[in-house]
């Protein structure tokens, strides 16, 4: 059984956005390993950007920079 972790920051990714990447890597599994979709499981995680670090510095404030 496939498990596949998907971790994104929380900003605003549509329901429609998140089904697509389900639909995505359960199929790239699917081509690429001839897995059984039924049996391939896909978890969304979304972080808070607070809890988000790049390069030593948190996204939030990276975001922010980078807006203003």
């Amino acid at each position: 059984m496939p498990y596949v972790n998907i971790r994104i920051t929380r900003e605003g990714a549509t329901r429609e956005q998140k089904e697509r990447l389900i639909h995505g890597a359960t199929q790239l599994l699917v081509d690429v390993l001839g897995k059984n979709p039924a049996t391939t499981v896909v978890v969304i995680d979304e972080v808070d950007t607070d809890n988000w670090g790049i390069g030593g510095e948190c996204v939030t404030e990276l975001r922010a920079r980078e807006s203003g």
